[in-house]
């Protein structure tokens, strides 16, 4: 809006002075012809005087004043300047006191030509206005008069040249100075649609985050029954059927379900509100994997070690707890299916990762056949690899059929402090 201002106060004030500039010095360029008719100064018939006068009034209000919005039609413009220059030539011959008018022919190159195209247009004003100052053309001879002339002719070339440079410069720069705010609005325009598809595509994002969230916590959450609920519940049913069938240890059994409830209803709470396994609560990893191990010995009498390897570090709770419930899983999957005699445990802390390998002497089974979950189960691997995907851990199983099992969870070494 500013600039637009501003290009309109410039046409505005070249308006003004192409009018009224030029009316003025072609009036009192008449004054001073008429005011000197009878000196020595060469002069020409009045009529002839007022009769060029009026046509250049007449070709200055048909062109300038009338027209003004044809200073964009370069054709036209030609024309107009070539009759300028005829005219303004004419009087000059009539007095050399036109010279007066003859200097705003400067004004009208500038007005009627582009950029460089001045330069030539202001050889004839100069011509012109040369012829006026040294007392008219009848002075130009030879010798000292052509001498004269030349010089005369090369100041007004000089200082037309600087002038309509200036002029020209000006006008390029300003022409640049539109093209650059025309460039900035167009740039403008577009960073707003590009913010408003940012807008659109942040929102989806958005959307998408949330879905993922909610995705990933169902999947942690049915993690958790499985681990914590599945697990103790099946524990539970074993102890009881034990004590049906071994009457003289019932009170052994059903202490132990007793003690599974507790633990299993304890986990259920922690797992619904995302806190660390109690095993972890107050011991690291190793001794938290050998209660684990210990106790689950003691609950099916299957002989279990831990074995651990490395420096021992505490890591991120989430990593600790993903290979805590992978021990346990492991564990469950051996007592429910394994029918195993003896189970080992490593645990293996190296500079950029853990694994976790447990070993059972079982029956095996093959892990190329697809393995369906339903009711009894199923779903213990699945859902190992799909905990430890979501910390970039992953689960290798060796196993085939009378051969035992071997898995190996893989995570990596991340400390506490270091995950910024």
């Amino acid at each position: 809006m500013l600039d637009a201002e501003e290009s309109e106060g410039s046409t505005q004030v070249r308006q003004w002075w192409l009018t009224w500039l030029t009316y003025g010095t072609l009036a009192g360029s008449l004054v001073l012809a008429l005011a000197t008719r009878n000196t020595d100064l060469p002069t020409r018939p009045l009529p002839v005087v007022l009769g060029l006068t009026a046509a250049t009034a007449l070709w200055l209000l048909w062109w300038i004043t009338l027209h003004p919005s044809w200073d964009r039609r370069r054709g036209l413009m030609a024309i107009f300047l070539t009759g300028q220059l005829v005219l303004s030539g004419l009087l000059v011959w009539c007095s050399p006191f036109y010279g007066v008018f003859s200097w705003t022919g400067y004004l009208f190159t500038a007005y009627a030509l582009p950029g460089r195209w001045r330069i030539l247009g202001a050889i004839p004003v100069a011509a012109i206005a040369a012829g006026s100052q040294i007392g008219g053309f009848q002075n130009i001879g030879w010798g000292d008069a052509a001498f004269l002339y030349g010089a005369v002719l090369a100041c007004n070339l000089l200082i037309a040249s600087v002038m309509l440079s200036v002029e020209t410069k000006s006008e390029e720069t300003a022409v640049r100075r539109s093209q650059t705010i025309d460039d900035l609005a167009e740039a403008n325009t577009k960073l707003e649609k590009a913010l408003k598809e940012n807008a659109g595509l942040h929102a989806q994002l958005v959307a998408q985050a949330r879905e993922a969230g909610v995705l990933d916590e169902r999947q942690r959450m049915a993690g958790e029954i499985h681990d914590v609920l599945a697990q103790g519940l099946t524990g539970i049913v074993t102890q009881l059927e034990a004590a049906e069938a071994h009457p003289g240890e019932r009170d052994r059994h059903l202490a132990s379900a007793k003690r599974l409830a507790r633990e299993s209803l304890t986990e259920a709470r922690r797992s619904v509100q995302a806190l660390r396994p109690q095993p972890l609560a107050a011991a690291q990893l190793p001794e938290a994997l050998d209660d684990v191990v210990r106790g689950w010995t003691g609950m099916h009498g299957v002989r279990a070690e831990l074995i651990t390897t490395g420096t021992a570090r505490p890591l991120l709770p989430e990593i600790e707890a993903t290979l805590l419930r992978t021990a346990q899983e492991a564990l469950a999957n051996v007592a429910k299916h394994a029918d195993a005699g003896r189970v080992g445990l490593t645990l293996s802390y190296m500079e950029d990762v853990v694994t976790l390998d447990v070993r059972d002497d079982g029956t095996g089974f093959d892990p190329a056949l697809p393995r369906e979950t339903g009711d009894d189960g199923g779903f213990g691997l699945r859902g190992m690899r799909e905990r430890l995907s979501r910390i970039a851990g992953t689960l290798e199983v060796e196993s085939e059929p009378g051969a035992g099992t071997a898995i190996s969870a893989c995570v990596p070494a991340i400390a506490i402090g270091s995950a910024a």
